[in-house]
C-alpha cells in the first residue's frame, strides 16, 4: 500500500498570504515496503473542498517529480484560498488514494491592491534618546455574518498587532529584517474567528527594532529612517458576500503607553504603571489621544512574507539560582540561549525588577559582560502594585546562559523564571549521536547556536552590538546549517536581500542586510555567498528556482573579481577578511597567515567552478564555455603565481594547502605532496589545527577526501587547546567565536570580539554527517534524489547515527561496532529515491542483510566488491547489514 503525505506548497504547511503567482508543491511517499518508485502523479487545485470545478487538474502526469511541481493552472487571484490534493501511481501500476486536502492561500499579489495609508504619530520627537513605543488604535463596526476576514500589515520599525484585546498572531519580529529600501515584507492574518458583531477595536504597537534602533558598533541610529509607521489592511468578506475594507488612515489615534524604551541590543524599560487597560477594546475612551498623520513611503517594495516566521519556540526552566562571590543573585539558565526571560513578581507599586544578561562568569565565577561592548541588554520592570504581575519584553531579544537579578522585590524563588527560547521557525531536520557523549555535546552545540543566529537573518552572534549577517559566516556554516534544519526559505529571503543590496559593478557588501554603509565591501570568501549559497540550496533541496533567481548575482560577483586586478585571472587587490581568526595570525592581529591573495584566487576560482555548475543546470550553454574558460584560465594563474614546478605551495600554512585541495587548484600528480604537507603540518603542531574561518569548515573534509581519514579523527577528538571538544570541556553549550574565547587558566580573549553563540566553526558537523554517518548529496541529482551513504569508522567510536529529513523524507544512516567485532549498518532510504551505498571493510561473502545473503535481499539492485569494501544500489526502504569486517 502506498499513501501521499506531507503535502507542502512553497517548503510550507498550508500557507496563508504567499506572494508566489506559481507555487511549488512537494510531498512524501509513504509505505511499509521496499522499492517503492513513482511513476506518476495526478494534481487537482482548486477554491473549494469539493474539487468539482478545478483550477488546476493535470490528470495522470508520467514523472516521478514529487519535490517542487510547479501550479500551471489558472492565473491565481489575490487574496483567494486554494485547495489542493494529490495522488501517485508506482513502478508496479498501483496508485493511491487521493491524499489529505491541504491549501494555500494567497495574499495581496499585486502592490497596487493596498488601499491604506502609512500612518505616524502626530507630534513626536523622534530625536530622544529613549524614545516610547507609539500605540494607534481605531473603532469599526461588524454589520452582518462573518465569512472569512484577514488583516495585512506591515510596518517601519516592528509591530504588534491587537485585535479586540488580544494578540493577533505568534509571529515575533515582524515584519522582520530585510534590505528596508528595496524589499519590505507584510504578514497575513487569518482573524474571522477574533470578530465580533457591532464594535471591534484594532491596536498596532511600533517598536525601533532594525528600522531606527542601534545597530552595529558605531552606535548608528535611525539607519532607515527616524518615524516608525504602520500599514494595515483588514479584509472582511460576509456570508452575502459582499465586504468591508478597514484601513490605516487619519481616522486613526495615536499615544504612548508603558514601554519606554525597546532596543534590539539593549533591553527594554517598562512601566506597567502607565498601562492604558483596555486600550485595544473598542469601549475605551480615546478622547485624549492624539491624532496621526499620513507618511509618504513607497508601497512598490512591499512582498509577502519569504522565510519562516520568528516565534517563541521552546520553554527553559533556570537550573539554579545563586549568588556569586561579588554578591550578586545570578539565574543559570543551564544553556546559552536566546530570547529573553519571562517572570512572575509580586511587589509594591513603583518597585521594580532589573534584569541583566550575560553568557558567561569569569574565572572567579562573577557575572560577566564586557564582551557584550555596549550592549545592555537590560530589562527594567517597574510594578504597579496591584498583585500577581507576569511580563516578557516586546521588542528586544538577548543572548545569554545567566542572568543577573540586580533589582528584584522581595524574595525571588526560581519558579518565577521561564527561558524563552526565540529564532526562526525552521523545521528541525537532522540529527547526529555516536559513542563519544562529548560529540553529542558538540552537536547539540552546533544546533544550539544555529537556533540562537537563524532570527530571520542569519546573524554572526546575537548577544553584543552586533548581531549582523556577515556573509563569510553565513556560506561557510550552509551546509551545515541545511542538515539540521530546513532553511530553503530562510536563505531564499535572505539571498533576495543580497541581490537587492549588491552594487553595480557586482560587489557584495560584508553584511546582507547592508547597515555597515562605510564604502568598504566584497571581501574573498565573504562576498562569494553570493554564489556558495544559492549553489547549496539548490544542491540540498533541488531548488533549481532559486538557483535560476540569484544566476545573474552570481555571475556578476564573479564579474566583479575579474574586473578588480591587473591580471583578471588573480585576485590581489582590495580589502580581505583572509582566513579570520586563524590561530597562526600575528600578534595583534585577527587575519591568519595564509597570504590574502591566495585565498581571494582560490574563492575566485571555487565560485566560478560553481557558476559554470550553475550554468550546465540551467542551460545556458555560453555562459558553460565562457566560465569554464575563465576557470581555466584562473586555474592555469594560481599555480604559476603560488606552486613550484615540483608542486610545492608558496604559502605554507594548514588553510592554504586546504584551499588548494578542496578547490583541486594543483595538478593531480601534485596532490600527494599538498596532502602530505598539509598531515606534516598538522603533526608538527601535535596533531592539532591552526585554521580560521576559511579553512577549518574544509579541512576534516580534505583529510578523509585524500586517505587520512585517521588524522581527521585525531582533530575531532582533541579535547585540549585549540579543538572543537576543548569548548565542550570547557562547559560550553554553544559554539564559541575563538577556539579560546576562554583560555586554559579561565581568562578571556579580548572583550572586543568574543562571542560565546558564534556558528561558523560548527561547520564541522557537515563532516560529522557526510563522513562519518556518511550521508550525501548526488549532485546530478540533487535534494538526495539520490543518495550516497559512504560511513567512515575511526576515531575509537563504536556507534554513530545520522538521520536527515529530506523533501523525500527520512534518510538514516547508522553503524555499529559490536564487542566482537561484527559491524551493522542501519540505513533507511526515502520512497521515490535511490542509493549508493559502501559497506566499509565488508567482503561480499560475509554481508547478510535481515540474514540473508545480497542475491536474496529484496530491493538491492546491483552490488559489487570495490577495494574498500563492498558497494550496492539499493532502492527505498529500511535495511540492516550485518558483516565482519575483513582482513
Amino acid at each position: 500500500m502506498i499513501q501521499v503525505i506531507n503535502l507542502r506548497c512553497e517548503y510550507k504547511n498550508n500557507p496563508v498570504g504567499i506572494g508566489v503567482r506559481n507555487p511549488r508543491i512537494s510531498w512524501i511517499i509513504q509505505s511499509d515496503e521496499r522499492n517503492v518508485m513513482q511513476a506518476a502523479y495526478h494534481i487537482q487545485v482548486a477554491m473549494d473542498k469539493s474539487f468539482e470545478f478545478p483550477v488546476w487538474d493535470t490528470g495522470r502526469v508520467d514523472s516521478d517529480q514529487s519535490v517542487h511541481v510547479e501550479y500551471k493552472g489558472q492565473p491565481l487571484q489575490s487574496r483567494t484560498r486554494y485547495y489542493y490534493r494529490v495522488r501517485v501511481w508506482d513502478q508496479k501500476g498501483r496508485v493511491s488514494d487521493w491524499s489529505k486536502t491541504a491549501f494555500w492561500e494567497t495574499g495581496l499579489l499585486d502592490t497596487g491592491e493596498w488601499v491604506a495609508a502609512w500612518i505616524t504619530p502626530e507630534g513626536v520627537d523622534n530625536s530622544a534618546e529613549l524614545r516610547a513605543c507609539p500605540m494607534m488604535r481605531k473603532v469599526f463596526e461588524v454589520n452582518g455574518k462573518v465569512r472569512c476576514a484577514r488583516i495585512y500589515a506591515t510596518s517601519l520599525g516592528l509591530y504588534q498587532l491587537r485585535l479586540n484585546g488580544q494578540k493577533v498572531g505568534d509571529f515575533l519580529f515582524t515584519p522582520g529584517w530585510t534590505s528596508y529600501e528595496n524589499r519590505l515584507q507584510y504578514q497575513t492574518y487569518d482573524v474571522t474567528e477574533m470578530l465580533n458583531g457591532g464594535k471591534n477595536s484594532i491596536g498596532v504597537i511600533l517598536g525601533d527594532g532594525w528600522y531606527r534602533g542601534n545597530l552595529a558598533w558605531k552606535h548608528q541610529r535611525n539607519v532607515y529612517g527616524d518615524k516608525l509607521a504602520a500599514l494595515i489592511q483588514l479584509h472582511i468578506v460576509y456570508q452575502d458576500g459582499t465586504e468591508q475594507v478597514v484601513i490605516t488612515d487619519k481616522s486613526w489615534k495615536a499615544s504612548t503607553g508603558p514601554i519606554l524604551m525597546s532596543e534590539i541590543y539593549h533591553g527594554e524599560i517598562y512601566d506597567a504603571r502607565l498601562e492604558k487597560t483596555g486600550w485595544d477594546m473598542p469601549g475605551y475612551d480615546d478622547s485624549d489621544w492624539n491624532s496621526v498623520i499620513e507618511l509618504d513611503h513607497p508601497k512598490n517594495i512591499l512582498v509577502a512574507q519569504e522565510g519562516p516566521p520568528v516565534r517563541a519556540i521552546r520553554y527553559i526552566k533556570p537550573v539554579s539560582l545563586f549568588t556569586t562571590p561579588a554578591g550578586e543573585r545570578v539565574l543559570d539558565m543551564g544553556q546559552n540561549m536566546v530570547g529573553w526571560v519571562r517572570f512572575s513578581v509580586e511587589g509594591p507599586k513603583g518597585s521594580k525588577v532589573v534584569l541583566q544578561h550575560a553568557e558567561v562568569l569569569d574565572r572567579d565565577g562573577n557575572f560577566y559582560t564586557e564582551n557584550l561592548r555596549t550592549a545592555r541588554q537590560t530589562i527594567e520592570y517597574t510594578l504597579k502594585g496591584t498583585g500577581r504581575e507576569v511580563f516578557e519584553p516586546n521588542f528586544t531579544f538577548q543572548g545569554f546562559r545567566y542572568v543577573k537579578l540586580v533589582e528584584y522585590p522581595g524574595q525571588p524563588s526560581i519558579e518565577d523564571f521561564v527561558g524563552v527560547v526565540v529564532h526562526s521557525d525552521m523545521e528541525l531536520t537532522g540529527s547526529f549521536e555516536c559513542s563519544n557523549p562529548l560529540i553529542n555535546r558538540l552537536q547539540e552545540n552546533i544546533q544550539w547556536s544555529q537556533r540562537g543566529n537563524f532570527l530571520d537573518v542569519p546573524t554572526d552572534c546575537p548577544q553584543r552590538d552586533e548581531r549582523l549577517g556577515w556573509t563569510g559566516d553565513a556560506q561557510v556554516f550552509i551546509r551545515t546549517a541545511c542538515f539540521n534544519m530546513n532553511v530553503a526559505s530562510f536563505f531564499t529571503k535572505w539571498l533576495r536581500d543580497l541581490r537587492a543590496e549588491q552594487r553595480d559593478n557586482g560587489g557584495v557588501p560584508h553584511v546582507i542586510p547592508d547597515v555597515l554603509r562605510d564604502g568598504v565591501h566584497s571581501s574573498s570568501a565573504w562576498g562569494d555567498a553570493a554564489v556558495i549559497c544559492p549553489w547549496t540550496i539548490y544542491l540540498c533541496y533541488g531548488d533549481r528556482r532559486l538557483l535560476e533567481e540569484q544566476y545573474e548575482s552570481m555571475k556578476a560577483w564573479v564579474e566583479y573579481i575579474r574586473h578588480q586586478g591587473e591580471n583578471e585571472y588573480l585576485w590581489n587587490t582590495g580589502f580581505h577578511f583572509g582566513d579570520w581568526l586563524g590561530l597562526d595570525a600575528r600578534e595583534g592581529s585577527y587575519v591568519g597567515a595564509t597570504a590574502t591573495d591566495y585565498i581571494a584566487t582560490a574563492f575566485y576560482a571555487y565560485s566560478t567552478s560553481l557558476v559554470v555548475k550553475a550554468a550546465q543546470v540551467l542551460g545556458r550553454a555560453e555562459d558553460v564555455e565562457k566560465y569554464s574558460k575563465l576557470h581555466e584560465n584562473i586555474i592555469d594563474a594560481f599555480r604559476k603565481e603560488f606552486v613550484t614546478p615540483n608542486g610545492r605551495l608558496a604559502v605554507p600554512t594548514q588553510t592554504a594547502h586546504v584551499l588548494a585541495l578542496m578547490f583541486n587548484l594543483v595538478e593531480e600528480k601534485d596532490r600527494k605532496r599538498v596532502i602530505d604537507t598539509l598531515v606534516e603540518y598538522i603533526k608538527k603542531n601535535e596533531c592539532h589545527l591552526t585554521t580560521g574561518f576559511v579553512g577549518t569548515p574544509y579541512l576534516c573534509h580534505v583529510l578523509s577526501q585524500n586517505g587520512y581519514s585517521d588524522v581527521a579523527y585525531k582533530l575531532l577528538m582533541q579535547t585540549d587547546y585549540p579543538s572543537w571538544l576543548y569548548q565542550v570541556v570547557k562547559g560550553a553549550t554553544t559554539i564559541w567565536e575563538h577556539w579560546d574565547g576562554i583560555k586554559p587558566d579561565g581568562s578571556f580573549w579580548s572583550p572586543d570580539m568574543n562571542s560565546f553563540n558564534h556558528y561558523a566553526y560548527g561547520s564541522i558537523g557537515d563532516w560529522l554527517y557526510r563522513v562519518v554517518a556518511g550521508i550525501n548529496i548526488d549532485p546530478e541529482k540533487p535534494g538526495y534524489k539520490h543518495i550516497y551513504i559512504n560511513p567512515v569508522f575511526g576515531g575509537d567510536l563504536t556507534f554513530a547515527r545520522a538521520e536527515h529529513q529530506s523533501m523525500y523524507g527520512k534518510i538514516r544512516s547508522g553503524w555499529k561496532i559490536g564487542d566482537d567485532g561484527k559491524i551493522q549498518v542501519s540505513i533507511v532510504v526515502p520512497h521515490n529515491t535511490t542509493a549508493t551505498v559502501v559497506l566499509p571493510g565488508a567482503r561480499l561473502d560475509l554481508v547478510r542483510e535481515g540474514g540473508k545473503g545480497l542475491d536474496q535481499a529484496e530491493g538491492i539492485l546491483e552490488y559489487d566488491a570495490v577495494d574498500n569494501g563492498v558497494m550496492l544500489r539499493i532502492s527505498s526502504g529500511e535495511y540492516l547489514f550485518q558483516y565482519e569486517m575483513k582482513n
